[in-house]
C-alpha cells in the first residue's frame, strides 16, 4: 500500500506541486495532495502546515545556508564578496532542481497571496543577511544596503535560471547578475 513507502514529505511535495500546476494552488485541496501521494490528510499535516508550507518548506534551510556563507567567508572580503560567497553556497543547493524551481515559480507567480509570502522570504532573508555583515563589522546604512542588493542579485539571478531557454548554472547566472550590479555602481 503506497501509505507505506519511503520519503511521504517528499511524495506530498511532488504531488501538490503537479495539482497546483494542472488545477491551480486555490483549487486543489489537502485532500487531494494526499489522495495524489497515496498518504491520508493527517499524514498531510504531520510534514506541512498547510498547503502553502509545501512551496516554502525550504526557505528557512536556504536563508541559513546564505547566512552560514556569508559569516564564514574569509575576514578580509569585501562586504559584496562575502555576498558572493552566499550566492555560490545556495547556488549549489538547486543545481538539480532547475526543474521543479520552474514549476514552483510558476504557480506563485500565478497567485498574488503566494507572491506576498514570497516577498516575505526575501525581506527575511535581506534581514538576516544585514543582521550578519554586522556582526561582521560593516556599519548601518551599508549592512542593509549591501543585503538588499545580495537579495535583489539572487532574485534577478534565479529569474534568468528558470528560464525555460537557459542552460548555464545558476551559479554562473548570480555571478553574471552581480558583475552588472557592480558595473552600475560603479558607474560603467
Amino acid at each position: 500500500m503506497g501509505r507505506w513507502e519511503p520519503d511521504a514529505r517528499g511524495r506530498l511535495a511532488k504531488a501538490a506541486l503537479e495539482l497546483y500546476s494542472e488545477r491551480g494552488f486555490e483549487q486543489t485541496t489537502v485532500v487531494e495532495i494526499a489522495k495524489r501521494a497515496g498518504l491520508t490528510e493527517r499524514t498531510f499535516f504531520r510534514h506541512y502546515a498547510d498547503k502553502r508550507e509545501v512551496l516554502f518548506a525550504g526557505s528557512s534551510a536556504l536563508q541559513e545556508l546564505f547566512v552560514r556563507a556569508v559569516a564564514d567567508a574569509p575576514e578580509s572580503a569585501a562586504p559584496i564578496d562575502a555576498l558572493a560567497a552566499g550566492l555560490d553556497a545556495v547556488s549549489e543547493m538547486f543545481a538539480d532542481r532547475r526543474e521543479y524551481a520552474r514549476k514552483r515559480q510558476a504557480v506563485i507567480m500565478a497567485n498574488a497571496e503566494l507572491q506576498e509570502r514570497e516577498l516575505i522570504k526575501l525581506a527575511s532573508m535581506s534581514a538576516a543577511l544585514a543582521d550578519t555583515l554586522c556582526r561582521r563589522g560593516v556599519a548601518e546604512p551599508a549592512a542593509s544596503l549591501t543585503a538588499e542588493a545580495g537579495v535583489a542579485v539572487f532574485k534577478v539571478g534565479f529569474e534568468r535560471w528558470i528560464v525555460a531557454a537557459e542552460e548555464r548554472d545558476m551559479a554562473h547566472l548570480m555571478r553574471d547578475s552581480l558583475d552588472e550590479l557592480k558595473a552600475v555602481t560603479a558607474g560603467g
